[in-house]
Parts: structure tokens; C-alpha cells; sequence
């Protein structure tokens, strides 16, 4: 993991490297030094340890540009402050405020409940019994919106995985070469199926699917696996690789198979 959050060098390293990356080949070094609020002098230091680290090139007086492996750099360390930017957002301050929930029984407002995760959505059920808790804000009854804060605990949740059918493109033949049973078979086993590319579409149309959704594919099925469903993700054999990067950035188990 890319240290840009452990100390102020590091992030500052970072910072340069963007400002490089912004302002290449062209590199003034008195404006890096004034945006990131550091001397001309230390942004001199950074840079020509950024190039003996070989993540920045010299191509003359003031001329720098960022390697494929600065890029690479930047790439990571970048992934790896989303990362925590979504942990403090979704993990710490989440916590720190009201959410929605469905109600399974009736509610009270100020009622203790006890929050589970089922098809991906949050649920709240009257009593302390489980090891996540909070507090309703509202009324409910079943089956309609509760609101929920005071967060305690955490939420009993199976990760879920992603299963990614490869399907020829059309000038390879399509959805005529795809393995059809094998595909409504992963499709009946899968709690949502997603699908990008129109010969992924015609595929799971031909045998009465209809994908919850045709584009974003890979945003939307790692945000499933995260919330513990099984996804079953039709993609062209072009797009393949954008779904699964996606998954891959966002930690989530995936498979890839030939349809």
C-alpha cells in the first residue's frame, strides 16, 4: 500500500507528483511550491528525488513529465485514498448520523432495534437481539421506512462474489456462441444479474432474463458484493476488462468464465 497517508513527506511526495502530472512538461516549480505551501527549494529536493526514484523524467530546464511507473505510483496511491476517504464516509460518519431502514415489525420512535442486511438493504426488527443496534427516529410499521441512529455493533454480513460471463462479440459469433444453460444456470443461483454490451443483453433476453441493469456494470455489481449479494455480471468480451477492474479496485471475490 502506497504510504500517502501515513506522513506529511509522503503526501506532500504525492502532491507534487499530481501538480507535475497537471503541469507537465512545462514545470514551474515557484507555483507547485505556492499551491502545495512548501518552498521553491524543498519542491527542487522532491522533484529530483522523484526522478531518481524514476517516477518523473527531465527533459530539459524546467521540462519534467511523469513515467509510466509515476503514473502507476499515482494510480495506487490514489486508489488507496479513496479507500479511506469511503471508509471515514460510509464507516465513520455514517455512523455518526441517521439512516433509513425497512421496519419487519411495528416500530416506536426512541425504540432500540436490531439492524441486519437482507437483498442488500438495511433492516431493523424491534429489540436488542442482534449484534448491530440503534435507535428509530420515526414511527414505523412493517414493510415501510424507518429512520435509524445511534449506531452500535456490527452488521452480520457474508461478502458476496461476482461471477463474470465473457461473451464473444458479435463479429465472433455473440450470443450464438454462448453456453446458454450454463448461463441460466449461474443466473437462477445469482440474487442480481447485470449485463453490459448488446450481444450480453440479447444472451440473457433469449432466455427470458432481463438484467437489472445495462450500463455502470461493474460500479454496480461490486456495491452488491459488498452488501452480500451474488452477482452474475454479462459483459462482451471487450468490456470484460472493465468490469473486472473495477471489482479488483474495490476488493470484491470475482470469477471470470467463458460463456
Amino acid at each position: 500500500m502506497v504510504d500517502v497517508l501515513d506522513n506529511k513527506r509522503a503526501a506532500t511526495r504525492f502532491r507534487i507528483l499530481v501538480q507535475i502530472a497537471e503541469r507537465q512538461p512545462a514545470v514551474s516549480q515557484g507555483e507547485i511550491a505556492g499551491h502545495v505551501g512548501v518552498t521553491s527549494q524543498a519542491v527542487s529536493e522532491y522533484i529530483r528525488e522523484l526522478v531518481e526514484d524514476g517516477l518523473v523524467e527531465k527533459e530539459g530546464r524546467s521540462r519534467y513529465r511523469v513515467t509510466k511507473e509515476g503514473v502507476d505510483w499515482l494510480f495506487q496511491a490514489a486508489s488507496d485514498v479513496r479507500r479511506f476517504a469511503d471508509h471515514v464516509t460510509e464507516d465513520v460518519l455514517e455512523a455518526m448520523n441517521e439512516d433509513a431502514a425497512i421496519a419487519t415489525d411495528e416500530i416506536g420512535e426512541g425504540d432500540t432495534v436490531s439492524l441486519t442486511v437482507s437483498d442488500g438493504l438495511l433492516h431493523a426488527t424491534a429489540g436488542d437481539e442482534g449484534p448491530a443496534t440503534g435507535v428509530a427516529t420515526t414511527a414505523a410499521t412493517a414493510g415501510t421506512d424507518v429512520g435509524v441512529t445511534d449506531f452500535e455493533g456490527v452488521i452480520d454480513l457474508d461478502p458476496g462474489s461476482v461471477t463474470v460471463f465473457q461473451v464473444p462479440t458479435v463479429r465472433t459469433g455473440g450470443s450464438r456462441r454462448v453456453d446458454g444453460e450454463a448461463v441460466a444456470a449461474a443466473c437462477a443461483d445469482a440474487d442480481l444479474v447485470v449485463a453490459t454490451g448488446v450481444e450480453a443483453v440479447v444472451t440473457l433476453r433469449e432466455r427470458g432474463i432481463d438484467p437489472a441493469v445495462t450500463f455502470a456494470v461493474g460500479d454496480v455489481a461490486a456495491d452488491a458484493a459488498e452488501r452480500g449479494l451474488l452477482v452474475c455480471a454479462l459483459a462482451t468480451t471487450d468490456a470484460v476488462g472493465r468490469v473486472t477492474d473495477v471489482l479488483r479496485d474495490a476488493g470484491v471475490a470475482y470469477e471470470v468464465r467463458e460463456g
